[in-house]
């Protein structure tokens, strides 16, 4: 199975492993991801104002591009995915918005068509759980994993239709599948502050302690999210548990990480 991919701009630059764990667990996984050709960064955050369509545009290229090709689109960081799902949702239903941003389209207008996964989507809706647990090498027994969920994966709803907002299992259901237990715990879908560290430092690091000390009191060793900025905040607040990304838990269960440290 072949996907168009859009890995954005951090897991190109400062998370270059989280990338490459990506790409070879899908393969061994089955899935070829396919890297668009000349894209350029998502935007970083999906603007709600009606007439501001700019930093929308490099997103509905990369949704060009991948309906192109006729193939779905895989995104693995939850804020590209957040802007390129939302991006697509107003294409779909915002007519006056579509008119716009067609207008500087030099090759064909997009129609909204192109269906879009999350990593953690296309191992739950394409791949299965099964097929994962079949090719675990290094089953994650014994140890207690907890699931961040963060801001942008889940929310909005009415467009990011991935899980239940509130009370989510997409990454609880992937840990299980690599033999881990799976931790339950208070914050896992609050904010961890990332988006304002640069301006109120003392709040983000506030709101990211608040997370990874609920995490360390429901009984975790680590932590896993999704989400570039999320592991950065938590981490650089001083989280007193690790954080990794989803990807390279699944590259350790699935043997991939230990062949990279070995080149």
């Amino acid at each position: 199975m072949k996907f168009s991919y859009f890995p954005g701009c951090t897991l190109k630059n400062k998370a270059k492993d989280l990338d490459e764990y990506a790409r070879k667990s899908a393969e061994v996984l089955g899935v070829t991801l396919e890297e668009i050709e000349d894209w350029q960064c998502c935007g970083g955050v999906f603007t709600t104002s009606k007439d501001e369509i700019a930093t929308k545009l490099s997103s509905v290229r990369i949704l060009k591009a991948a309906q192109a090709k006729e193939q779905a689109l895989v995104t693995v960081c939850s804020a590209c995915h957040n802007v390129v799902k939302q991006t697509n949702y107003a294409m779909q239903n915002d007519s006056e918005f579509a008119d716009k941003v067609n207008r500087y389209m030099d090759d064909g207008i997009y129609d909204g068509s192109t269906k879009i996964y999350h990593y953690l989507e296309l191992i739950r809706d394409v791949i299965g759980y099964d097929k994962v647990k079949e090719k675990v090498v290094n089953s994650l027994a014994g140890k207690k994993v907890a699931a961040y969920y963060g801001c942008l994966l889940l929310r909005p709803n009415t467009v990011m239709r991935m899980d239940d907002p509130e009370n989510p299992t997409i990454m609880e259901d992937l840990i299980k599948a690599l033999g881990a237990e799976a931790v339950v715990y208070p914050y896992r879908n609050e904010c961890c502050g990332g988006y304002v560290r640069m301006e109120n430092t003392e709040f983000a690091e506030k709101k990211s302690n608040t997370v990874s000390n609920s995490a360390k009191l429901a009984g975790a060793d680590v932590i896993v999210t999704a989400c570039p900025l999320c592991k950065y905040n938590l981490e650089k607040s001083g989280s007193e548990i690790p954080v990794v990304y989803i990807t390279e838990l699944l590259a350790d269960a699935l043997g991939i990480k230990e062949d990279n440290n070995g080149k």
